[in-house]
């Protein structure tokens, strides 16, 4: 530091405090330059990037409240699949047997942003009804039913050998079948899933399918006792309800699903069986080769009801 006292008055004491003050202007403006240059580097950095807009499908696919389940988005494309069956935000969304719900947490925060109508037709409830699938039922509903901001007001409905119209007669938009025929054609049912879906649709609606697909060369087991399904002949039962096929995808295609599985379709992931179904587990089975098949065939089709 200079010591500024000590030197004499005249033309060189200015000429230090000269270049002293010169040089402390220049570092304050190299250092109001680099700041400069600072704030311009950050104005020039791409903003970070935002998640999807709120109400579009693809923030409902992305949704916090689906951290368990989007690890099988991977195998069902619930995006790719939605858009494929042409779903849009202010629809009537009929969606049967919808299980626990995989579907709906995309389909009922979508519709509701959307101010559409999401109807779950769940399973048959009364004195006769399966005890599990009555529990699935009140889980289901207490769920959805909850969160209002989140889900709005999803409507229940029942599908069963013995229910009513699922919905007005010609009033959804989009009718979903979502890897339930199997289960329908067991129970004898499925022609009936077919005709009620064909009743709720307005003219020009849509029924999406998707379901767990038997090669061609099989033969059809009339109650799908493993799961699988000929293309053939959804796409019958679909033309005989009055339907006309406007596409199929294969999306949720998966050659490596041999479909010759000892417990059926259910040896798979998400069920993952290792026994015959009803018996208990078998902690000696060899998950590996059918883990590693992941989630099965399936072929999503797309039908539409004559204007």
């Amino acid at each position: 530091m200079v010591d500024l006292s000590a030197i004499s008055s005249g033309p060189s004491r200015r000429s230090l405090l000269s270049g002293a003050t010169a040089l402390a202007l220049t570092g304050l403006a190299a250092g109001l330059t680099a700041c400069d240059r600072k704030k311009d580097a950050a104005s020039e950095a791409p903003p970070a990037p935002a998640g999807p807009p709120e109400g579009s499908l693809e923030w409902a696919v992305a949704g916090p409240w689906r951290a368990q389940d989007r690890g099988r988005d991977a195998f069902r494309h619930p995006m790719e699949t939605l858009r494929f069956f042409g779903l849009q935000p202010a629809m009537t969304v009929v969606e049967f047997w919808p299980g626990s719900g995989w579907y709906t947490e995309i389909l009922a925060p979508y519709l509701a942003r959307g101010k559409g109508v999401y109807v779950a037709a769940v399973f048959p409830e009364g004195p006769m009804a399966d005890p599990a699938q009555a529990a699935l039922n009140a889980a289901f509903q207490t769920r959805f039913s909850a969160d209002k901001r989140l889900y709005g007001e999803p409507q229940f409905t029942t599908f069963g050998a013995a229910s009513g119209p699922v919905t007005p007669a010609g009033t959804a938009d989009l009718c979903l079948f979502m890897r339930t025929l199997h289960g329908w054609m067991a129970a004898g049912i499925a022609e009936k899933a077919f005709s009620d879906a064909f009743a709720a649709l307005k003219p020009g609606g849509v029924l999406g399918i998707e379901q767990h697909r038997l090669a061609p060369e099989e033969d059809q087991d009339p109650v799908a006792a493993n799961g699988y399904v000929q293309e053939a002949f959804v796409r019958q039962l679909a033309a005989e309800a009055g339907f006309v096929f406007v596409a199929a995808s294969e999306v949720n295609a998966n050659e490596k699903d041999t479909k010759d599985h000892p417990f059926g379709v259910d040896t798979l992931p998400p069920m993952r069986l290792t026994a015959p179904r009803g018996e208990p587990a078998d902690p000696a089975f060899d998950r590996s080769k059918f883990d590693e098949i992941g989630e099965s065939d399936r072929m999503t089709l797309k039908f539409r009801k004559p204007e």
